[in-house]
């Protein structure tokens, strides 16, 4: 099965052109050397070759932004399978879509010069046209990421789907589809909001070069919802919304991503901790949480007004 990337072709598509009318894709990083025999199938091997030759090369850069840096030129390069598609914003509001056509290709002395060729389709997709959750997933911060969650919609508006499907899939760890239909956008609204969240006393959404890029990150196990950092930069928290789903499959996930953060991201003076967002109290997760001090449960609320104009 085919999945549908967001890629950013450049800082703020500075690239878009030359690769539509070149017809590839790539990515840079400062890495000048063909890697065509170095991308191994498990992109942690890839990460663990080279975040240290980032880091020597840009003394500035942290550990996650060069862990940033790795897994995406690995995920351009490697992850992303003939047959993808990819949603590359044209710097206009649009969106283009290509066709994954190549594997690897190393372009020396060219912008972007770790590529592969690429499709444009004639086909352009306006941002506005996009759900709101759709519309916070192709905006995120950073160089590529995975929207495959939203293929229906993505196929609907490519005008490729023939079969209308749910709006909610048969996810048997989905209990409370109403949280979950709600808590779709309240990602995008903590990171909207996040100063006025009790969190942001302690904790700021995890920046790298002056751009928030802790929503959404990717990790081995999946992406996380938001990753912030203490604001004396001891401390990593991985934040996860319940999403209506079972307790235990929420406390187990962010465990592992926990795990993954420290052995992967976090300096050796750093301590890991997670936080849960729910819409409803909830007794089976305290229970679960209280063999586990370092994961904090928080709910939320709603305030609904009408205001007569």
């Amino acid at each position: 099965m085919k999945n549908y990337y967001r890629l950013m072709l450049g800082r703020k598509s500075s690239y878009s052109s030359e690769c539509f009318t070149g017809g590839f894709i790539g990515t840079d990083f400062a890495i000048n050397e063909d890697l065509s025999k170095k991308l191994p199938e498990e992109w942690r091997t890839f990460n663990k070759q080279f975040i240290p030759f980032i880091l020597a090369n840009e003394p500035g850069k942290t550990k996650i932004g060069a862990g940033l840096a790795c897994g995406a030129l690995w995920t351009v390069s490697k992850g992303i399978k003939k047959g993808d598609i990819i949603f590359s914003p044209d710097g206009t509001g649009s969106y283009r879509i290509g066709e994954v056509l190549g594997d690897y290709y190393y372009a020396s002395g060219q912008i972007l010069p770790h590529r592969r060729k690429v499709r444009w389709l004639n086909t352009t997709i306006d941002r506005g046209v996009m759900s709101e959750a759709l519309q916070n997933s192709t905006g995120s911060i950073g160089t590529v990421s995975n929207i495959s969650v939203y293929r229906d919609e993505i196929e609907r508006l490519i005008g490729t789907l023939s079969i209308p499907t749910a709006l909610l899939s048969a996810d048997p760890t989905i209990k409370d589809p109403i949280a979950f239909a709600m808590e779709k956008h309240l990602e995008a609204f903590l990171v909207a909001n996040w100063n006025q969240t009790e969190l942001s006393r302690n904790f700021t959404i995890y920046e790298e070069d002056g751009e928030p890029v802790g929503q959404q990150y990717a990790t081995d196990a999946g992406p996380i919802d938001i990753l912030a950092i203490s604001k004396d930069r001891k401390k990593l928290l991985v934040v996860e919304l319940k999403r209506g789903r079972v307790s235990d499959v929420v406390v187990g996930q962010v465990l592992r991503y926990m795990g993954f953060i420290k052995e992967q991201v976090a300096e050796l003076d750093q301590v890991v901790e997670g936080a849960i967002i729910a819409l409803e109290d909830d007794k089976k997760m305290r229970w679960a949480l209280m063999s586990v001090p370092s994961i904090s449960f928080y709910r939320y609320q709603i305030n609904f007004k009408l205001i007569k104009v």
